[in-house]
């Protein structure tokens, strides 16, 4: 039998679980206000993620997803994009988002029901976040599309679940975007779980990385509670999009720490032995302990840090319940750029019924 081609995924880790490092680190650890603010990223996200799903609990925000364990990889996303580049992501990505400029009111009022929070003030062109698995790949695709025909040198990163990559939608893009040659950069969170479905029961493939060479893709795995793997990765896979060469697909390692969202019991699918053991890698630590043991942070650092971040959460909170609810037309008023004419008597009956009359 005549071997035709050969492929490789390749993995990446610097710090071990402790944030020791295990190799030679990358360029981007010499960088110390970069990595400062990324870490000051990372416990303002976890903070205000834990105020969202207590402001969840006491029937002040909607159902809600926490980012908790998801804050490196997004955080390495909003360092690595250049402002002019799109974000399309999926619905844990506070930690990216805040980078792009989106404010923790926004972010509470898009999770509160209010569709003013889809519309970022500072990041106009970033796609809203998208709930539907994965069909946000083909919007990825689509805007990369544009860019190329335009000949405009920026890049577009799509963020989605490891339980999204067994969607046709996914396997369509990371297709196209291959035989394109679209400046994209699909960053695959495997978070290992699809909801309550095990990564292991999802898929026989060894790694998710590897379903980016039936699209003719580099793909790498890093490990996603790492921040230097995951930023070179991200830097590096911005750099070729911006520099025309194409696509590529990013498989970022790490767990979910907390429930699915907030209307689910992680509990009844997933031991507390193994959430111990996830705790233990979690990604923040590793790299405050990395900070620690380069002189760069301290126990009154970071006490200064912990109480600037409460502050900001409560300051967008208090904006956020302080803000006037839409009328109940605005259900309609977001769906169609014209609101046709068969809903128009719907929405006049809304308006009269609930406004007394005024539309």
């Amino acid at each position: 039998m005549k071997e035709v081609h050969e492929f490789h995924v390749d993995s990446a880790r610097y710090l071990d679980d402790h944030g020791k490092p295990l190799s030679e680190l990358p360029p981007q650890a010499g960088n110390t206000d970069r990595v400062l603010a990324a870490y000051r990223n990372m416990v303002l996200t976890r903070t205000f993620d834990s105020k969202a799903i207590a402001l969840q609990r006491t029937g002040k925000c909607g159902t809600y997803p926490s980012v908790l364990g998801h804050e490196v990889v997004g955080t390495a996303i909003g360092q690595g994009m250049a402002k002019s580049d799109v974000f399309v992501p999926y619905y844990r990505d506070q930690a990216a988002h805040i980078l792009r400029g989106v404010s923790l009111r926004e972010l509470l009022l898009y999770w509160g029901g209010d569709e003013r929070g889809s519309a970022w003030q500072n990041c106009p062109e970033d796609l809203p976040i998208s709930v539907p698995i994965a069909t946000q790949c083909c919007h990825a695709v689509g805007v990369a599309s544009a860019m190329k025909i335009r000949d405009q040198l920026r890049a577009v990163v799509c963020c989605i679940g490891d339980g999204g990559t067994s969607k046709g939608d996914f396997l369509e893009s990371i297709n196209l975007a291959g035989a394109w040659h679209l400046p994209v950069v699909f960053v695959v969170i495997n978070n290992q779980w699809a909801i309550s479905t095990p990564r292991s029961l999802q898929s026989s493939a060894e790694t998710v990385a590897q379903k980016a060479i039936s699209a003719g893709l580099p793909g790498h795995i890093v490990d996603g509670n790492d921040y230097f793997a995951t930023v070179e990765a991200l830097d590096a896979a911005l750099e070729r999009a911006h520099g025309g060469k194409g696509a590529t697909v990013i498989e970022a390692v790490t767990y979910r720490l907390g429930d699915h969202t907030t209307a689910d019991d992680a509990t009844r699918y997933r031991t507390a032995e193994d959430l111990k053991r996830a705790w233990e890698k979690d990604g923040i630590k590793r790299l405050q302990n990395w900070l620690h043991d380069s002189g760069h942070w301290s126990p009154d650092k970071e006490k200064a840090l912990q109480a600037d971040c409460k502050q900001a959460v409560e300051k967008a909170v208090e904006e956020y319940l302080a803000t006037e609810a839409e009328p109940p037309t605005a259900m309609l008023d977001y769906l169609f750029e014209t609101l046709p004419a068969a809903l128009q008597p719907q929405r006049e009956l809304i308006a009269n019924k609930y406004r007394g009359g005024a539309a």
